[in-house]
């Protein structure tokens, strides 16, 4: 009889626990993964990331066939109306595509499904739904859940004050709604309901919008969504929210002290972050304790404190991204099968995924000056020959490299396709590329890419086109 019921158990099933159950299965170990869900795929493909992009993708669509903006290429149409019940369906229809996806890919790689909560009994077992099973590794991959603002009670079902999961199933377009936070959650459902009409109010306590992307950006960003509508108040501190029938009041004031204010509002969205998720999982049991901020500590190889217990995705330090937690669900499978499974979390891009897209890889130009002298490259979007063909001109891309040795530090683009054109930046300072050599390959004409390359030049003195 063996010794454990299985070799690997992933407590999860988001972006990080059922990438890395599969590999785990693709390398021959018996594998299982504990979901409580009624679907797979966590946060990020059923109340999250999936979701939320469908949603920008229809939004952006009605806005663009209904504010004229589509006059400009000789296209008029009249009579645009919304549907927004049928917005919602098709938003539920690509979530369901994709999470029925994962567990067909579950039973081709016959890992076996425990549906419930797992707790730990001991190292090497836990409890899902009353029943006890072992597995000689565990991987603890259980994500992240909203961070909750102290005295503000979330509730979805009412629609009125919600989180991200209620901000993404509204019944009807508010005629306002505050958003408290102008981080990347926050300014996108804050841009998807603002393109349906409603006005939208941002209220940030940093001075600042996108806490953590280079200066730059941040001012750009905030500038481009002043001139779309948004409302954008930064330095400025929500001291209380309260609901009274159908409305709510967001009582504010300046961060630095000042008059008290009260914003009206149809909705209040709460977007001030997220926190692991170790709740319930009877990390005391076996001896694992959390570090400040709530996260468990592993490492390189992902491993914990605890011998056979391992950690990845949000629950463990660094940016919470889905495809962070892939890449470590990837590499810790290959630990545990005794291969070597490595991340670069220097080269992990981040995506804003609004109008123009946001995405920034490696450091940002503060940060980068604070190691040693930088050179700075930076090239306009209203000088890329694409961008002006399709008279979507927004924004630019900003290339950090080393003073001395030229290698590439940081990418910053603003742009409409910013989040695919980060890929190329990121592959090039995996391979530690130095601006010369983005500078010196070939880009396809008429592309945005180009545009990284020109910022490339621009770093050695030389760009052509502007």
């Amino acid at each position: 009889m063996a010794e454990y019921d299985f070799d690997v158990l992933v407590i999860g099933s988001g972006p990080g626990g059922y990438v890395a159950a599969i590999r785990a299965a693709q390398l021959g170990l018996k594998t299982a993964c504990a979901e409580s869900r009624e679907t797979l795929g966590g946060t990020c493909l059923n109340v999250g990331c999936i979701p939320s992009k469908a949603l920008l993708n229809a939004s952006e669509l009605f806005h663009e066939a209904s504010s004229g903006l589509l006059e400009k290429h000789g296209i008029k149409i009249k009579g645009v109306e919304l549907d927004l019940a049928a917005m919602l369906a098709d938003k539920d229809e690509a979530v369901k595509g994709l999470t029925g996806g994962i567990e067909y890919l579950f039973k081709k790689n016959k890992i076996e499904w425990l549906k419930g909560l797992a707790t730990f009994v001991d190292a090497h077992t836990v409890e899902v739904a009353g029943k006890k099973t072992t597995a000689k590794n565990i991987v603890i991959a259980t994500g992240s859940s909203v961070t909750p603002l102290p005295g503000v009670e979330i509730d979805n079902a009412k629609g009125i004050i919600v989180d991200s999961t209620g901000g993404i199933a509204l019944q009807k377009v508010p005629g306002h709604m505050v958003v408290i936070g102008g981080g990347v959650i926050g300014l996108e459902l804050g841009s998807v309901w603002m393109r349906l009409s409603a006005k939208v109010t941002v209220v940030e306590y940093l001075d600042q919008i996108l806490p953590g992307m280079d200066g730059e950006v941040r001012k750009e960003a905030n500038k481009l969504f002043k001139k779309q509508g948004m409302d954008i108040r930064t330095g400025t501190k929500v001291t209380g929210v309260s609901v009274k029938g159908k409305k709510a009041s967001v009582s504010v004031e300046p961060a630095a002290g000042g008059d008290a204010e009260t914003i009206e509002a149809d909705v209040v969205l709460v977007a001030i972050g997220r926190k692991p998720n170790t709740d319930g999982l009877g990390l005391d049991k076996i001896g694992l304790a959390l570090n400040q901020r709530g996260q468990i500590e592993t490492g390189h190889d992902f491993a914990t404190a605890v011998d056979g217990v391992w950690a990845i995705g949000d629950v463990i330090p660094g940016p919470m991204l889905a495809h962070k937690a892939e890449d470590e669900g990837v590499a810790v499978a290959e630990n545990i099968a005794g291969l070597t499974g490595i991340v670069n979390h220097d080269v992990i891009p981040s995506v804003v995924y609004t109008h123009p897209e946001i995405a920034g890889v490696g450091l940002t130009e503060e940060a980068a000056k604070e190691r040693g002298d930088v050179k700075v490259g930076k090239f306009p979007m209203m000088a890329n020959s694409r961008a002006k063909a399709i008279r979507d001109t927004d924004g630019f891309v900003k290339i950090i490299a080393d003073a001395e040795t030229d290698k590439v530090l940081g990418v910053w683009i603003v742009a409409s396709p910013a989040g695919t054109m980060i890929a190329q930046a990121a592959q090039a300072m995996e391979f530690g590329a130095t601006s010369e050599d983005i500078a010196y390959t070939c880009h396809a004409h008429p592309t945005h890419n180009e545009a990284v390359k020109e910022a490339a030049m621009a770093v050695q003195g030389k760009p052509i086109h502007i």
